[in-house]
């Protein structure tokens, strides 16, 4: 059984930073495409960034120069790192694992807030 436990979201400034991480067990992590993506209310959920397990990555335009990807292999974890943060970056953001050998098998992570704020 595979788990994505999150954590780090919370409520930050515009222009802060938040630093978010998902651990991944039950399975093995370079198996793993791994992702972050965001919904806010309203919105469909949308991707945010990925990153393979040979570190490549990938980024929407409305985050690219500000927020990083990065995954421990050692450890099953990926973090994001956010910022210059907007306030359109409010919103639940979701850790994603997607199989890279049977790429229908997908996992969602529970969601952590997110809130940009004055």
């Amino acid at each position: 059984q595979i788990q994505l436990v999150e954590s780090g979201g919370g409520l930050v400034q515009p222009g802060g930073s938040l630093t978010l991480s998902c651990t991944l067990s039950g399975n093995i992590f370079s198996t793993y495409i791994m992702g972050w993506y965001r919904q806010s209310p309203g919105n469909q959920r949308e991707l945010v960034a990925t990153i393979q397990f040979t570190k490549a990555t990938n980024y929407a335009d409305s985050v690219k120069g500000r927020f990083t990807i990065s995954r421990d292999n050692a450890r099953s974890t990926v973090s994001l790192q956010m910022n210059s943060l907007e306030l359109e970056d409010t919103a639940v953001y979701y850790c994603h694992a997607r199989n890279r050998y049977i790429t229908s098998r997908e996992y969602w992570g529970q969601g952590t807030q997110v809130t940009v704020s004055t």
